[in-house]
C-alpha cells in the first residue's frame, strides 16, 4: 500500500527510522574507511548509524531558508573514500533532490533520502521517498505518519536492494536459520503495521490540515520572525513549524510560561556534539547549522490545533516582541 503511494515498486517495513537508515547502509555494504556526506543540522540517528558501521559522516552546512544540505557544497567535499549522500528533509520540505541525485550519478555514489520527517511531501509532483536510490522514513507517534510504538519503513526500485534488506532486518536470513548476511534484529512490529494501515487511510486529509495551519501561521507571524521557507515547486507536511528568531531563548520562556510549549530542533549541530568529537571538526565549520541552532524554535503544530489554540500561540508570540 504504502510503496504504491510513494511509486516505487518496493517498501519494507522495519523497526524505527534509524534502523532504516542504518539497513539501507548496511545494503550497500558501508564499512571502515568509508564515507558519507550529510548535514550537521538534523537528528543525530542520521550519522549515527555512519559511525556504528565504522564509516566517516562527512558534514556539508545546510541552506539558510530551508536548512536542508546546501547542494553547491557537495563535490568539494567528495574524495575517494566517499560512497553516498543522505540529505535530509526537514521539517517536513524535501531536499533539492534532483541536483544532489546529479551530482551523485557523476561521481557514481548512492542517495539515501532521510525522510523521517517528511513522508507525503511532494517535490516537482512526485511523493518524498521515491525520488533517490532509497527513501526511508519513520513512523515514531509524532511524524506526519505515526504508529504507536516505533517503526519505519525502507523504499527503493531497485530488486536485489529490497531483498538484501528483507534479510539483514531478519538477522540476514534467507531461509529460517539460513543467514547469508550478518543482519539485525529490525522487523516493523505487525501491531504498528495494524496500526499505519489504519492511519495512513486519514494520511491525505491530515496533511491538507498540516498546510492550512502552517499556512495560517506563516501569515500571522511572518513580519515578527522568519517563517518556514517553501520552494515553489515542494509541498510541506510540516512535520515540524519551525520559526527563527535572535531571541530564541527569551521567546521560548516566556511562551512556555504563557502555556505555550515549544521544542528546539536542534539546539546543537551534529559537528559540535561531543558524540562525533573525534570528526576533529570546530566551532565555525558550518556557520549556517550553528546560527540557526542558536535561533530555531518549534511552535506546537499538529492537524488538529484548533483555531483558538492557534490564536493564543500567535497572541503570545505578538506579545513577545510588542513589548520589546
Amino acid at each position: 500500500v504504502l510503496c504504491n503511494y510513494v511509486g516505487v515498486r518496493y517498501g519494507i517495513g522495519v523497526s524505527s527510522g534509524t534502523d532504516a537508515i542504518l539497513l539501507a547502509l548496511m545494503a550497500y555494504g558501508i564499512k571502515g574507511g568509508d564515507e558519507v556526506i550529510l548535514p550537521p543540522f538534523t537528528f543525530i540517528a542520521t550519522a549515527e548509524v555512519i559511525s556504528l558501521l565504522g564509516a566517516r559522516p562527512v558534514f556539508v552546512d545546510i541552506d539558510e531558508k530551508t536548512y536542508n544540505i546546501n547542494p553547491s557544497m557537495i563535490e568539494e567535499k567528495i574524495t575517494n573514500r566517499t560512497k553516498g549522500i543522505i540529505p535530509v528533509s526537514l521539517y517536513g520540505q524535501v531536499a533539492d533532490m534532483d541536483t544532489i541525485n546529479s551530482i551523485a550519478e557523476k561521481h557514481g555514489l548512492f542517495v539515501i533520502e532521510d525522510a523521517c520527517q517528511s513522508f507525503g511531501a511532494m517535490y516537482k509532483g512526485k511523493k518524498s521517498c521515491g525520488l533517490p536510490d532509497i527513501g526511508v522514513t519513520s513512523f515514531f507517534p509524532s511524524k506526519p505518519l505515526g504508529c504507536y510504538g516505533d517503526g519505519g519503513m525502507v523504499f527503493t526500485d531497485d530488486e536485489d536492494i529490497a531483498k538484501r534488506i528483507k534479510s539483514l532486518r531478519v538477522h540476514g536470513q534467507e531461509k529460517r536459520y539460513q543467514h547469508k548476511y550478518i543482519g539485525i534484529n529490525g522487523r516493523l512490529d505487525t501491531i504498528q503495521a495494524a496500526v499505519l494501515l489504519a492511519k495512513f487511510h486519514y494520511l491525505g486529509e491530515e496533511i491538507k490540515l498540516r498546510e492550512t495551519k502552517g499556512t495560517y501561521f506563516t501569515e500571522r507571524l511572518k513580519d515578527v520572525v522568519t517563517t518556514p521557507f517553501i520552494e515553489k515547486h515542494n509541498t510541506t507536511v510540516y512535520a515540524q513549524y519551525s520559526i527563527r528568531t535572535g531571541k530564541r531563548d527569551a521567546l521560548s520562556k516566556y511562551l512556555n510560561d504563557n502555556g505555550v510549549p515549544t521544542a528546539i530542533h536542534y539546539p546543537v549541530p551534529l559537528h559540535q556534539q561531543v558524540a562525533f568529537s573525534y570528526l576533529g571538526y570546530k566551532e565555525g565549520d558550518f556557520p549556517v547549522s550553528e546560527i540557526v541552532s542558536k535561533e530555531i524554535l518549534s511552535l506546537p503544530m499538529s492537524p488538529f490545533i484548533s483555531r483558538d489554540e492557534q490564536d493564543y500561540v500567535i497572541e503570545k508570540v505578538r506579545g513577545f516582541f510588542a513589548k520589546g
